[in-house]
């Protein structure tokens, strides 16, 4: 078992990460000094494949338990499902001392988060992540939310979890293609504050997609670890923080665009982050080895780093539209080299509009962009740092 600390002063908790650690969710949560009733909310895919433990292993800790499946994926995310949750609540007896379990993905932690955050102006939450994007991202930080017609995460609130449970052993029942849209954002930890972790992952990127387990587990606590630092040293996003969306600004206006049905959010991300280390030679003096590494280790995970379909004028458009634009300008996170990013605070259109021109599928060629590909991607033989 490995343990990731979020300091955060009072609001400090724990990320817990071990196999099996499902059937301990109610032990974990014991010791946590939270009202005797619990809310857990899944989705219709996760219910049935990891419900059971979780709720059964509240019961014998002691907790009156209700749990509610909503709908599964981005579709889900959004205030009517809020109001919904807020209904369950209300009919489950919960009060000002109870918490919400999300047991789900991105979708069930953000929307579940913001549930708790603003039923009875803010209750307890325990995310206990199911997909990698939520084990090593979403879950952690106390980001919660939903999306409005107009673009993805506009409504929300800071609501820092009790507690984090990861059991990897959930990837196992995860789509191939899920697993590697995960991976991506594992590569972004890597590449906005650790050199040494990007460079393990380029070593072990097959192992990952092999399902072996200590590399899971290892992946998952270190970037766990990368993320928990910059959390606590900006819990709030008003500095630091915002290297956390390297490769989001691109990728959310392809979620946006798409209606959340073409891109798995990995995949959007990626495609984001192809773009933002275009922009970061271009603009920012990146070394283009660099930028290359991480296109090269994205296409390895079989992610892909271009796209079609899509005009880069709609694509403009919806980053006006974009949380991260103040006063007009568009602030982006740009590399300065592996291990190191920074954030620029007045990007050029014109610059942006060339970065994701050059990761479009009609320039792609021998060593060019790459679409997603079919099935598991063959993955070079793993190199020993």
């Amino acid at each position: 078992m490995k343990t990731v600390r979020v300091e955060l002063a009072e609001r400090s908790y724990d990320i817990v990460i071990a196999a099996g650690s499902r059937a301990r969710v109610g032990e974990l949560c014991r010791g946590l000094g939270l009202g005797s009733r619990c809310l857990v909310v899944t989705d219709e895919t996760v219910g049935p494949l990891y419900g059971r433990p979780v709720v059964e292993g509240l019961r014998a800790a002691g907790f009156a338990v209700e749990s509610v499946a909503i709908a599964a994926g981005e579709q889900a995310k959004n205030l009517a499902t809020v109001e919904r949750l807020y209904d369950d609540m209300l009919q489950g007896g919960l009060d000002r001392k109870s918490f919400v379990l999300a047991l789900g993905g991105g979708v069930v932690g953000d929307v579940a988060g913001f549930a708790a955050a603003t039923y009875m102006r803010g209750i307890a939450v325990v995310q206990v992540p199911t997909t990698v994007v939520a084990q090593v991202d979403s879950s952690i930080g106390g980001k919660t939310g939903v999306n409005l017609a107009q673009g993805k995460n506009l409504v929300g609130a800071f609501h820092q979890p009790r507690l984090v449970v990861i059991d990897p052993e959930t990837l196992y029942t995860l789509e191939e293609r899920d697993l590697r849209a995960g991976f991506a954002e594992i590569v972004k930890h890597g590449v906005i504050r650790d050199a040494v972790h990007f460079a393990w992952l380029e070593a072990h990127v097959a192992a990952f997609m092999g399902l072996d387990s200590p590399t899971l587990e290892e992946a998952i606590a270190e970037s766990c670890r990368i993320k928990a630092a910059v959390v606590a040293l900006d819990e709030r996003e008003s500095g630091l923080r915002a290297i956390l969306n390297f490769g989001h600004t691109v990728g959310h206006a392809l979620e946006t665009l798409t209606d959340y049905g073409a891109f798995r959010h990995g995949e959007a991300i990626a495609i984001g982050m192809a773009c933002a280390v275009e922009l970061s030679v271009a603009v920012n003096n990146a070394p283009a080895g660099d930028a290359k590494r991480v296109v090269a280790l994205l296409e390895r995970a079989g992610l892909p780093t271009a796209f079609s379909g899509i005009e880069t004028r709609a694509i403009l458009e919806q980053v006006r539209r974009d949380k991260k634009v103040e006063e007009q300008r568009l602030r982006m996170v740009l590399l300065d080299r592996i291990g190191k990013v920074s954030v620029a605070p007045d990007v050029a259109e014109n610059a942006l509009a060339a970065a994701i021109n050059a990761r479009r599928l009609r320039e792609a060629g021998p060593g060019g962009p790459r679409a997603v590909p079919e099935g598991r991607p063959p993955a070079a033989p793993e190199e020993q740092p």
